[in-house]
């Protein structure tokens, strides 16, 4: 790049990064087919696009908010919080005699099953145990050349 389109871009943005980041941003905008507001000059387009910030034809502030919202994955929608709900908008909460009921329905419908801990050797038993009740498939017909 021309240090000359440096230099006049660095009254209009003092930070150099900053100045990087929204020429390029801009680059990749007219690269995309927006609109060139500076003649040409047969210049690539980060050339261009510092001569544009340097000649005021783009606002800094702009080009920075269209970086900002190109780079955002999610939109933060602003909702109410839980505890400035009224009332009669939140859900009622269940009683302690209802979460007795519920959970004396759920033991009587499916009886629960017990985990057991299994140590490296039964672990490696039943693994084992698996391997040898698989059936085997070879590319070489069934024949093992053991």
């Amino acid at each position: 790049m021309a240090r000359v389109t440096v230099e006049d871009c660095v009254d209009k943005v003092t930070n150099r990064f900053e100045l990087v980041l929204l020429s390029s941003h801009r680059a990749r905008g007219m690269s995309a087919g927006a609109e060139v507001l500076v003649e040409r000059d047969n210049d690539k387009n980060p050339v261009v696009a510092l001569r544009e910030i340097a000649e005021e034809k783009v606002i800094p502030e702009d080009v920075k908010e269209e970086l900002i919202g190109s780079l955002q994955k999610q939109v933060e929608i602003d909702e109410p919080e839980e505890e400035f709900l009224s009332p009669r908008r939140r859900p009622p909460l269940p009683s302690a005699d209802a979460e007795a009921q519920k959970e004396e329905k759920d033991d009587k419908e499916e009886p629960k099953e017990e985990m057991s801990e299994m140590g490296e050797d039964d672990i490696l038993a039943a693994l084992q145990a698996l391997e040898a009740n698989a059936p085997r498939e070879r590319g070489d017909g069934g024949r093992s050349s053991d």
